[in-house]
Order: C-alpha cells, then sequence, then structure tokens
C-alpha cells in the first residue's frame, strides 16, 4: 500500500514515515500543499495524510481540491484543532477521517489500517440501483418513488452493500463495517437485519434486489435473477 504524508514539520514528517514504512507501508513526503498537489496529480496512491497547517495551501483546501478533481481515496486530517467546528470542517471538505495532535501512534496505525481496509469511496450525492435510490446527503432511500423508512443501523448495512453493488459481501465485512468493537461475532444480528431489509426493499417488487448466496454473504444487484435464486 502506498501513502502520502503530507506534513510541514520535517522531524514528524521523516518520523512518522519511518513507522509507517516499519509498518510495510510505501511512504511518499511532501512539505506544503503544493508538493502534495503535484505528487497526488502524479501517482496513485491507497491513502492520504494530510496535516491542515500546510504551507502554500492548507491542508483542508488540498483535501477539497481533491476531492473536486474525483479523488476518491481515503483521506485523514491531522491537526492540532481539537474544537468541534474544526472537526465538522475537515470531515465536509471530503475527509474520511481526523485525528488530533498529540496522538497516540498506535491509534494513528489503527485509523490508517481501517481507512486502508475501507478502500476508496464514491464520492458522490446518490446511488441508485435498479429502481432503488439511496441520498447519500439526506441519507433517504426510495424504491421505485416511494419512501423507505429505515433505522440508522438498516440505512448504514444498506449503504455498505448498495456501496459494493454487483458484489458478493461476506457476513464478516457487514458486521465490520456496520457494527462497532463491541459486536458480537457469535450473534444473529447480520441476518436480524438483512431479514428486516429485505422485508423493506423488496416485499412487493417482483425483481428481489438482494439475494443470498448460502455460506458466502450476500448480493444486492438489480441484474436478472437466475431461476434457483
Amino acid at each position: 500500500m502506498r501513502i502520502l504524508l503530507v506534513e510541514d514539520e520535517a522531524a514528524a514528517g521523516q518520523m512518522l514515515a519511518q513507522g509507517l514504512r516499519e509498518q510495510g507501508y510505501a511512504v511518499d513526503l511532501a512539505q506544503d500543499g503544493e508538493e502534495g498537489s503535484y505528487k497526488a496529480g502524479i501517482t496513485p496512491y491507497d491513502l492520504f495524510i494530510l496535516d491542515v497547517l500546510l504551507p502554500r495551501k492548507d491542508g483542508l483546501t488540498l483535501c477539497r481540491e481533491l476531492r473536486t478533481a474525483g479523488q476518491s481515496t481515503p483521506i485523514l486530517l491531522l491537526t492540532a484543532r481539537d474544537a468541534l467546528e474544526d472537526r465538522i470542517s475537515g470531515l465536509d471538505h471530503g475527509a474520511d477521517d481526523y485525528l488530533t495532535k498529540p496522538f497516540e501512534y498506535r491509534e494513528l496505525l489503527a485509523r490508517v489500517r481501517a481507512l486502508l481496509r475501507r478502500g476508496v469511496t464514491q464520492y458522490v450525492d446518490a446511488i441508485d440501483v435498479g429502481d432503488l435510490h439511496l441520498d447519500l446527503k439526506s441519507r433517504s432511500v426510495s424504491r421505485a418513488g416511494q419512501g423507505i423508512e429505515l433505522t440508522a443501523k438498516e440505512y448504514a448495512v444498506l449503504e455498505y452493500l448498495v456501496r459494493h453493488r454487483n458484489e458478493l459481501v461476506s457476513r464478516e465485512a457487514l458486521s465490520e463495517h456496520a457494527w462497532d468493537e463491541n459486536y458480537d461475532p457469535f450473534s444473529n444480528l447480520v441476518e436480524v437485519y438483512m431479514l428486516r431489509l429485505r422485508r423493506k426493499i423488496d416485499a412487493g417488487h417482483d425483481l428481489k434486489l438482494i439475494r443470498t448466496r448460502r455460506g458466502e454473504g450476500y448480493i444486492l444487484t438489480a441484474a436478472p435473477a437466475p431461476p434457483h435464486v
């Protein structure tokens, strides 16, 4: 995995880069926003780590420009600002996560691992799968023009399936992305929520969008179902 670290404090940047390299990551360093923008434009990265207070172009501006240019690579912001409004601003500019200085190095690594597991995200306002419409800004759902009321957890499960539409999603992947560390892997919560979603999304429709591949996981697709599904 290749990471671009944009940090203007040379010693801090070298220390972070060395630590990440010791974990097996390839790390490129940039010391200001302009250099970071240039490197991001010529090299494909798996993750961007941006300090907010950068010379020549600050991290928030760089973050916004990357998203505007269509970059879907995960972005982690680092900053000494810990006010709620600053964190909200960073996320609204398109960041995936926000870490306040000073931080424990182990926490940085955990966030990096989480973002790399998550992978790239589609930064769009809405996604359609057949006649199913997911509005990512308002977190609202409709099918064939009819609104569907979902709980927060139901929405989280559905959004993950929609983002991975036409792909096989394992039970483990769903539990990892939709539940926190307190999730009990021996519980049947995933099955319960998939049953609820089937009732809300597919009931009354000839084409069933949510399909089960027994022993493997789930697929959300608008493709015609084979006779045995």
